[in-house]
């Protein structure tokens, strides 16, 4: 009776592949962060510090990790940058109402989620911030258009060449990169500067 694996038919496990590995990944990340355009970024920052001085709301969406990357920035941005008291940033991701999505996606296109949902809410000068990593989602181009149609700030992360949204942002942080993952590495981070940047300035009011 046997008492365990057949020891004949484990391989043992091999060397990776020259460029594979996590080191070798991290490198490929650390090359592309020292390339991000970082004044850009910081005029992200002091965007979305004039919404946040004129009391305006700010909107953001994506798909797949993008939308969880709306989620988590929505998160810093509404709660982590409460401060001794001053006014909250009036901050919504609309990735967040499932059923609405799937209500829109179901009863008219899924390229409309996120303009039929802008619709209800987005006024002139309020901000939209759109994060696709290749920058041509139709659902994220199309809100992109209704935003600009409303006068709303428009404004993008995304990766590659920057795709057909980077011509529909005012403000659009390209990551220099093909690599999607890399992409979103790196998105997460231009988010947590922003947060870190527009929380600092929040803790500075008197």
């Amino acid at each position: 009776m046997s008492t365990g694996p057949n020891k004949t038919m484990i391989k043992a496990s091999t060397r990776p592949a020259e460029g594979s590995g996590a080191e070798a990944y991290m490198q490929q990340v650390s090359e592309v962060l020292k390339r991000l355009p970082f004044a850009l970024v910081d005029q992200i920052v002091d965007a979305l510090w004039n919404a946040y001085c004129a009391d305006r709301a700010v909107f953001l969406f994506g798909n797949g990790g993008s939308a969880a990357l709306a989620s988590h920035c929505a998160c810093d941005l509404g709660k982590g940058t409460i401060m001794n008291g001053h006014r909250r940033f009036r901050v919504m991701a609309l990735t967040d109402n499932v059923p609405l999505m799937t209500a829109w996606a179901n009863d008219v296109s899924y390229a409309d989620i996120f303009a039929e949902q802008l619709r209800g809410f987005l006024r002139k000068d309020d901000v939209v911030f759109a994060f696709s990593a290749s920058g041509n989602s139709p659902n994220v181009l199309n809100a992109l258009s209704m935003a600009q149609e409303t006068g709303a700030l428009t404004m993008g992360l995304t990766g590659f060449q920057g795709g057909r949204m980077k011509s529909l942002c005012e403000l659009c942080v390209v990551v220099p990169s093909e690599n999607m993952q890399v992409i979103e590495d790196l998105h997460l981070s231009v988010s947590h500067s922003i947060f870190v940047s527009l929380r600092a300035r929040i803790a500075d009011l008197t």
